[in-house]
């Protein structure tokens, strides 16, 4: 089996639709590909539309990717604030077959969301400060209906020739944490994050956790502590990790009792990773199957 639990489509910041997207990781020779659109679960409806219609036997892992702030103590040689002044480190929770529909989570992805386009207006702001031509409406263009972020307004930068490409507007000259043009948003305390989707019968696994190239990432301290607090998961098969950093995880993993993921993060057209890049062992994909009690896997149809 082939099993990618990492995608964004539309809804959020990814350039297929949440139809194009199922369509793809059929067409990509997945078995199980998994929505985790950034704090949003807007694309479910069409996504399992397109799945009926898709007869490729592909099943659909409904979840989301939470925004998170973890206050820790800087490490040697950072600061541990963003420019702003907010203490901390940004970190990503993929949550797996939670129900949608429960309120507490709902309300947070709520608040979430609604911080976005403030948000993103601000480091617009910023962005013309340094000279940077760049506008609100081009923006809210690229972002069409989906739920505003960082990568939309990179995809404005490259727009302008300002830079190469996504990937290099996330740099501490422009959008990375911390950066020349970065701004903060609401954000899940990552402890309440893994206490409301098992409130919501989900799974949690931490995404990317040593991508180091994003910014500071949470000490292994912190992992273990997020273990403690009910933590399933953390992702180790990912572009944003090299091989090194992967083993280094695998036995952090294993010393904690983890459960370990592999994914594309995939985008789209917005970056160069491809569905089915990474994937995910399927005795631990039927682990998450199994320890969520939200939402079950929702299965495709074959010819």
């Amino acid at each position: 089996m082939r099993i990618d639990l990492h995608t964004h489509s539309t809804a959020s910041d990814g350039t297929d639709t949440p139809a194009e997207l199922v369509r793809n990781a059929a067409a990509a020779g997945l078995d199980v590909v998994a929505l985790t659109d950034h704090d949003t679960v807007g694309g479910y409806a069409e996504a399992k539309r397109a799945l009926r219609d898709c007869s490729s036997g592909l099943t659909l892992v409904t979840g989301a990717e939470l925004s998170c702030r973890l206050a820790v103590p800087p490490s040697p040689g950072a600061s541990g604030t963003s420019e702003d002044g907010a203490a901390g480190v940004s970190l990503h929770m993929l949550a797996y077959l939670f129900d949608p529909a429960e309120p507490e989570l709902a309300r947070e992805r709520e608040l979430v969301r609604d911080d976005r386009v403030p948000r993103a207006r601000a480091m617009v702001d910023k962005l013309r400060e340094l000279g940077v031509s760049i506008t609100w409406e081009q923006v809210a263009r690229i972002a069409g209906e989906g739920a505003v972020g960082r990568p939309h307004v990179a995809t404005a930068l490259v727009e302008l020739g300002v830079v190469d490409s996504v990937s290099d507007a996330f740099t501490p000259q422009w959008l990375a944490n911390g950066g020349r043009a970065y701004a903060e948003k609401h954000e899940l305390d990552p402890f309440d994050a893994i206490r409301l989707v098992k409130a919501a019968g989900g799974v949690t696994v931490f995404a990317h956790p040593l991508a180091l190239k994003r910014g500071q990432c949470v000490p292994e301290s912190a992992i273990a502590e997020l273990a403690a607090a009910g933590l399933d998961g953390i992702e180790v098969d990912h572009m944003d990790h090299d091989e090194p950093t992967r083993a280094r995880l695998r036995g952090l993993a294993a010393e904690l009792g983890l459960l370990t993921t592999g994914s594309s993060d995939y985008h789209g057209s917005r970056k160069t990773c491809r569905l089915g890049e990474y994937t995910t062992d399927p005795e631990i994909y039927g682990e998450i199957v199994r320890r969520a009690t939200g939402a079950l896997p929702v299965p495709g149809t074959v010819d």
